[in-house]
């Protein structure tokens, strides 16, 4: 089993060793600037032995222990005789996963997997990373969220509530794994597309980290998933019988913002190295709480930046499709919250790099909001995030309307909506357009604002659609068209593992602007030939070190980078990647 380290593994690690849940501890002072880039080196450790082991599922390798190992280990008798190897093993899981009726059912599985054997679980993902990635992430994390408390077997993660306060340092300490580096946080105020779920939003650290590891080899025995349980402002959980969080109405104003500031600082004492990515915050909350926290702990929110980077990296694949060049293009929004503003800030970034002026930059960007076209005369009741895109012209009430006036290039939604995009936007939008550029982005695939086959369909298969998750291949006129998936799982692993490999003080935009061209520059002419926007999810891993290995120049180049720069910046990180693969213990 291989992985990155960033310290050095106390020297009596073996003998450290905590229990269910545990992977390896650390010594806490330890932070040699050039560790070894192999945890198998670790060794076995002396105190995990019969059942324990077998309860730890970063150790347990179940029927996969060797006749010599079940004899060292106190595990003769305690498994199946027969001894099967890792693919063995993948083949049985992969089938069980198979012979499940629905996808929430699979889901269930999975995580049952990883809870037992973490090894296992991510080399049946890597290996089926397209049939496993949307089982355990977009789409179905979604209903896993709806049902989570029904679902809920064993606790993954840490739940931080507001009667924790003045003691999350000490419950940030209680966490087994003393190395945590990689933190994915959430309130559970805005899930996907499916509004405020509180403490039932767990789902999503726990979904985002599995696919940090499973597709930039982060060592999950880096990594936290965290929720802040700040109450809930859905009647429906909070009348339910069975809800797992405070039944208490979601916190605002000082309570809420000095929680959140014992919290960020508690991180910073407790985990001084961490990265903390923020996800599924309101809108109220996650554009201030980025901006006031980005630099007293390395920190981004995956909403406003990755699903920027990601949607930036289509817009610019597209263009060796539909020719010209990124300045020349006008962006219409449908939806003008932290994902819609995120995206169209990057523009701003690429376009200005491009030779355009910020103010000429942001005119070309256009946003259509619950009540219609964002314009100047609409100063006085629009949220800060979208004042810089109130632009002048007359106020206009529908999306149709905002198409036919504004003759837009690109039509992005990310309005949690669906069926937004009409019959008649679509259609007008290739009337304008030889090849129209259409992202149904929101998540789940039940928001998307069309389907792929209806992009298709109603632009006589001219257009270029991409979507948050996944849509199989359209058939049209004896054509098949891949939809490209513009999903946040092509930057946000690849971005967090260059900003943890180059111990980054801070993640900068120039950081995402430099992943969404990494993301466009891999994509290929045979993907193009199909449509498609994104390198195929089998290339994954690699698409996060290329990703990573420019994050981390960009760190290094600006001063940023905390620890001294390799020679062969990509050799390094590479070899510092996890790979799920059993160590030998006799």
């Amino acid at each position: 089993m291989r992985g990155f380290t960033f310290a050095k593994p106390n020297a009596a690690i073996g003998k450290n060793c905590g229990g269910g849940t545990g992977a390896h501890r650390y010594s806490a002072g330890m932070n040699p600037s050039r560790p070894p880039a192999d945890f198998s080196a670790w060794g076995a450790p002396a105190q995990q032995r019969g059942v324990a082991l077998l309860a730890n599922p970063l150790l347990n390798k179940g029927t996969a222990f060797t006749e010599r190992e079940r004899d060292a280990l106190g595990l003769r008798g305690l498994l199946p005789p027969r001894v099967f190897t890792l693919d063995e093993q993948m083949e049985r899981s992969l089938a069980s996963v198979r012979r499940k009726s629905d996808s929430l059912e699979k889901y269930i599985y999975l995580t049952n997997l990883q809870n037992r054997n973490e090894i296992l679980f991510y080399r049946l993902v890597t290996e089926h990373v397209e049939e496993m990635v949307p089982l355990i992430y977009t789409p179905t994390v979604g209903q896993a969220c709806l049902e989570y408390g029904a679902i809920y077997r064993r606790p993954r993660g840490l739940f931080i509530t507001l009667r924790d306060r003045g003691r999350i340092a000490e419950i940030l300490r209680l966490w087994p794994q003393e190395g945590a580096r990689l933190i994915v946080v959430t309130d559970g105020e805005r899930i996907l597309g499916l509004g405020d779920l509180g403490a039932l939003g767990m789902g999503i650290p726990v979904g985002k980290l599995s696919l940090y590891t499973a597709c930039a080899g982060v060592h999950p025995n880096y990594t936290l998933p965290i929720t802040l349980d700040v109450g809930t402002d859905n009647h429906s959980l909070l009348d339910g019988p069975f809800y797992i969080g405070i039944r208490e109405k979601r916190a605002r104003g000082a309570v809420y913002e000095d929680f959140i500031d014992e919290f960020v600082n508690a991180v910073h004492t407790v985990f001084p190295k961490a990265l903390l990515q923020w996800e599924d915050f309101g809108n109220t909350n996650a554009f201030r709480l980025l901006n006031r926290h980005r630099t007293t702990v390395p920190s981004f929110n995956d909403d406003i930046q990755g699903t920027a980077a990601v949607a930036l990296a289509g817009v610019i694949a597209a263009l060796r499709l539909t020719g010209g060049t990124l300045r020349q293009q006008r962006l219409l929004f449908l939806g003008a919250g932290e994902a819609g503003t995120g995206i169209a800030d990057l523009y701003v970034a690429a376009a200005c790099a491009d030779g355009l002026s910020e103010a000429e930059a942001r005119r070309q960007c256009w946003f259509v909001d619950s009540k219609g076209l964002v314009v100047q005369s609409r100063v006085a009741e629009l949220a800060e995030h979208k004042l810089p895109y109130a632009h002048e012209h007359a106020f206009l009430a529908t999306l149709g309307e905002a198409v036919h006036s504004l003759r837009p290039t690109v039509l992005i939604g990310v309005s949690g909506m669906p069926a937004t995009f009409t019959r008649e936007v679509v259609a007008e939008m290739a009337t304008l357009n030889p090849r129209p550029v259409i992202f149904a982005l929101s998540n789940p695939t039940s928001k998307a604002e069309c389907t792929a086959e209806e992009a298709y369909k109603w632009t006589d298969g001219r257009a270029i659609f991409a979507s948050g998750s996944p849509f199989a291949p359209v058939e049209y006129n004896g054509c098949r068209h891949v939809p490209g998936q513009g999903n946040n799982i092509y930057i946000f692993p690849g971005v967090g593992l260059g900003a943890l490999i180059s111990e980054a003080r801070e993640v900068t935009p120039a950081m995402f602007l430099a992943a969404a061209r990494t993301l466009a520059r891999l994509v290929q002419p045979d993907d193009l030939a199909l449509g498609r926007v994104y390198p195929s999810l089998t290339k994954i891993r690699e698409v996060s070190l290329q990703i990573a290995v420019e994050v981390a120049r960009v760190a290094h180049d600006s001063g940023l980078a905390r620890c001294a720069r390799p020679e062969d910046l990509e050799e390094d990180i590479r070899s510092r990647m996890f790979v799920p693969e059993y160590r030998d213990f006799a």
